[in-house]
């Protein structure tokens, strides 16, 4: 099982470089791109059935041991090995990210993003491969500076996907939020870097497995304190921790809908799994020292992104739609933080869970609010819903599929009991409810009801949603006839829609009614974390 993991990273590797060489997929033009998104299809499909083979093969009843493993040495001289491998918690989130790269690369033969100027189809097709490999080799190294790097690939082909796919509103362009989110996310990696360098030295070793074993033996209390200070800060900014979130609604405004898929189903996750694969078992007396500023900024996000999509969800308020999704991941990510920080077992575990879940429920999103916005013209509130923005879109009666689709996301999203979003958050308030030794369980008590009072509000918004862009009346003049749809509607569901959202909806129904499916997979792997306790 090894050769599968480590041709699962290097295949989208040579997809990605194949697409470099001239004229490979033919001298016209035209031809050429519509090879390359299928070669990127092939490519993405090829990689999630190795994923998929990975997950047959893997041991459930071991799934606190790492798998599949490569440990080959790589730069002797400092110690930096290749060193790869596979447990309860990365192996569901290759999974997820091999998923949703294939899905947006079906997606992208019908429905390539159009950017400024005649954007190459080639390019494309390799920006994606690349952002893949790096999404997949995160989950995978276990080497400090490996996961670094892999860590630090994924930000250009994301950036170029914003500059030069996407399309900004009003005055901000697709440019300055490219710039936005580079800019932000490579101070926290710098920052990152220094903690990751501090915490090798003083260990004697990059190792992520010997380092987790060691549970921060050898390691002083002020360095412990320093290494989660600096690592912490890159991975907050990248989960999207408030305040360090103001990059991510410019970045899913400007972004294509592949773009916004993958930022919000694969990028996010990446801070917070950090957070458990590197922060908690290897510096445990540094996050005791920061668990409660951590809950205490992630609750603070739970309210403020509920609040910030309630301003945009009212009337008037000229809301965008995926402006408003991406502020409900912030909301969403607060729950995975939150668990984290009550340094238990329930808590990491609901926080594992909810990754998974806002990568399916948020994928899907965005997947819908980008076909909404492809067949009005625009993702703004007010002029989907019409007459000013206070009645509907009624989708239920122009598009009754697409309609039924939004309506089931959005109450996934808000965590409806037998759908995905409910465990991970019931779990992190869980874990808050009874914190580990050494926390302030009065402190941890307000975060939990804190917590609790955003689904309330996370409920309101999103019904909001429903209300404006599904109801209202569909014989109404406001919105002419698409082409392509049956009148008084829109055009409904296509085919290649149909066969990129099919499998979201599938595991997000599947993961709320079979939660073992993933707590089963997590569970050993969290305990192990927290030394066998």
């Amino acid at each position: 099982m090894n050769a599968v993991l480590v041709a699962l990273i290097l295949l989208p590797l040579a997809g990605a470089a194949a697409t470099l060489v001239p004229r490979l997929f033919g001298a016209d033009e035209q031809a050429a791109g519509r090879r390359a998104l299928w070669f990127g299809a092939v490519v993405t499909g090829l990689a999630l059935a190795l994923t998929v083979a990975l997950a047959a093969g893997f041991d459930r009843g071991h799934s606190a041991r790492m798998q599949a493993v490569t440990n080959l040495p790589w730069i002797p001289a400092i110690g930096v090995r290749l060193h790869l491998g596979v447990d309860g918690i990365s192996l569901p989130l290759l999974l997820l990210t091999a998923l949703l790269t294939f899905l947006c690369a079906v997606y992208s033969l019908r429905r390539l993003p159009e950017g400024p100027g005649t954007p190459s189809p080639r390019a494309y097709t390799g920006l994606l491969l690349l952002l893949e490999t790096g999404m997949l080799g995160t989950f995978a190294v276990l080497d400090l500076i490996l996961f670094f790097l892999a860590f630090e690939v994924v930000l250009i082909p994301m950036y170029f996907l914003i500059a030069r796919w996407g399309r900004g509103t009003g005055a901000t362009t697709a440019q300055s939020s490219a710039n936005r989110f580079i800019l932000y996310t490579l101070l926290g990696s710098a920052i990152m870097l220094l903690g990751f360098l501090l915490l090798g030295l003083k260990s004697g070793t990059f190792d992520m497995t010997v380092l987790a074993h060691r549970h921060g033996a050898g390691l002083s209390h002020s360095t412990q304190v320093l290494v989660v200070l600096a690592v912490g800060l890159g991975f907050a900014i990248k989960a999207p921790m408030w305040p360090f979130h103001s990059w991510l609604p410019n970045a899913h405004t400007a972004a294509p809908t592949t773009g916004s898929v993958l930022l919000a189903g694969v990028l996010l996750k990446m801070g917070t799994y950090g957070f458990v694969r590197v922060l908690l078992p290897d510096t445990p007396e540094g996050m005791t020292v920061f668990a409660p500023y951590l809950a205490a900024f992630a609750v603070v996000g739970i309210i403020y992104g509920s609040l910030a999509c309630l301003a945009l969800v009212r009337p008037g308020a000229k809301g965008d739609l995926k402006r408003l999704i991406a502020y409900s991941s912030v909301g969403h990510m607060g729950f995975v933080l939150l668990g984290i920080a009550t340094l238990t077992p329930t808590g990491v575990n609901g926080a594992l869970f909810a990754n998974i879940a806002h990568g399916l429920i948020t994928g899907l999103l965005f997947f819908l609010v980008g076909a909404v916005k492809d067949r009005y013209g625009t993702a703004d509130l007010d002029t989907i819903a019409g007459a000013g923005g206070r009645t509907g879109a009624a989708l239920y009666g122009r598009a009754p599929r697409l309609g039924g689709l939004l309506a089931f996301a959005a109450v996934a999203s808000l965590g409806l009991p037998g759908l995905a979003g409910f465990w991970g958050e019931l779990l992190a308030m869980f874990g808050s409810f009874r914190p580990a030794a050494g926390l302030s369980r009065p402190a941890f008590l307000v975060f939990m009801a804190l917590a609790g009072l955003g689904t309330l509000l996370t409920a309101a918004y999103l019904l909001s949603v429903v209300r404006r862009v599904c109801m209202g009346d569909p014989r109404s003049p406001h919105f002419a006839t698409a082409p392509g749809g049956t009148a008084p509607g829109i055009a409904d569901v296509q085919g290649y829609e149909f066969a990129a959202w099919t499998p979201l909806v599938a595991l997000t129904v599947l993961a709320g009614f079979w939660p073992a499916v993933l707590l089963g997979l997590s569970n050993p792997a969290v305990t192990a974390l927290f030394g066998g306790s």
